[in-house]
């Protein structure tokens, strides 16, 4: 593993002398490859196993939605958890007080969703340092991730913890790069630019793509693509997850300095230990876990307001609808009815395929 490392150093260290201009372009190019792919060998070792996951380190998924906390140690994620889900996590006025991962659950809106309070990060955790590899690796696996940052604290710190997720695949706030890419056995490099590139030419693609012993491919780069972007693509192991950044310990600052904070994109300021600002955290953790809810209806009886069925709004179909109350019901299905803001008229009979709202109210009915 050290030798790994200190390649990673190696790489890392003549990134850092290389001057960056048009000369140099392929050869950065080719040191982003080689270090995507040495961090990819050390998130998964090579030769079976995996590697393990850590004692208490994984957590059985539940509910409509997964939320991990991650932050330096020491910057109130346990008080957090505490207060926000009624779950006792160890709080004390020392660092590395959460050793595993503790969860918690809270109903919001009528959905389940789990919080996991996960032990504090240091710097180098994507080399290994400290339990780093499991936290982030837990942290791969949310919906959304809340970075819990101390607001007393400078702020260089959100970049080190942003630059320890992004060293293992993780983007945050962050769209999958609008770039086709595919292999083929033969034909060479064919690359089609549908917009002009500032970075990324027939060179640099082609002396990245050797570097991953791919000859022959189809690419079509429909924006200004970076070489990350494009190395990101080809690793087809990243993972884009929404992120809230939470300033804590407001109750400590002026209100001049929490008008400065409440400006930075993403951001909610919070006092876990006061609770103050939580409906405006839980709020924006609604709108970025983007859940759609969706109402049964029986025959003959008023719908259930009480316990709806919680969908992502990329999977809103009556097909998915039906899948989320049991596989079966699909293959009996003939028909729904359906009333809300999906439908022009109230009820209305519609397909399969139909793609609901939020708070949309469905009959199914079976084939006899």
């Amino acid at each position: 593993m050290s030798t790994i490392l200190e390649k990673i150093a190696a790489i890392e260290a003549e990134m850092a002398r290389t001057q960056k201009n048009k000369a140099t372009s392929a050869h950065l190019g080719l040191l982003k490859a080689k270090l995507a792919k040495l961090r990819r060998e050390l998130i998964s070792p090579k030769g079976g196993g995996g590697g393990a996951g850590g004692e208490g380190f994984e957590v059985a998924k539940t509910g409509d939605a997964r939320v991990g906390f991650v932050g330096f140690p020491s910057v109130g994620k346990s008080t957090l958890l505490s207060n926000l889900a009624g779950v006792y996590s160890e709080v004390a006025a020392y660092e590395f007080t959460t050793l595993t991962t503790v969860p918690g659950c809270i109903k919001y809106k009528g959905a389940k969703i789990q919080l996991l309070d996960l032990p504090g990060i240091i710097e180098g955790a994507k080399d290994g340092k400290g339990r780093g590899r499991q936290v982030i690796a837990v942290a791969r696996t949310c919906n959304l991730i809340f970075m819990v940052l101390d607001c007393l604290k400078p702020l260089a710190h959100k970049k080190l913890l942003e630059h320890e997720l992004e060293g293992f695949g993780i983007r945050l706030n962050k769209k999958p790069p609008n770039i086709y890419f595919k292999r083929k056995d033969k034909g060479g490099v064919n690359l089609n630019c549908m917009v002009p590139q500032s970075e990324l030419d027939p060179e640099l693609v082609k002396t990245i793509l050797a570097e991953y012993k791919i000859h022959n491919a189809d690419i079509t780069l429909r924006y200004d693509a970076t070489s990350d972007d494009f190395i990101d693509v080809i690793e087809g192991n990243r993972i884009y997850i929404p992120c809230i950044y939470l300033l804590n310990k407001i109750d400590q600052i002026s209100i001049e300095e929490l008008d400065v904070i409440y400006k930075i994109p993403h951001c909610v300021p919070i006092s876990a230990h006061h609770r103050w600002n939580f409906d405006d955290l839980l709020e924006m953790m609604w709108e970025y876990l983007k859940l759609v809810r969706i109402y049964t209806k029986p025959k003959g009886q008023l719908p259930d307001y009480n316990s709806p069925i919680v969908l992502h709004n990329e999977r809103t179909s009556i097909q998915d609808f039906c899948n989320k109350l049991h596989r079966s019901i699909a293959k009996e299905f003939k028909y729904a009815l359906v009333w809300g803001s999906s439908v022009k008229h109230q009820p209305q009979k519609v397909g399969i395929d139909h793609i609901l709202n939020d708070e949309d109210v469905v009959q199914i009915v079976k084939k006899v």
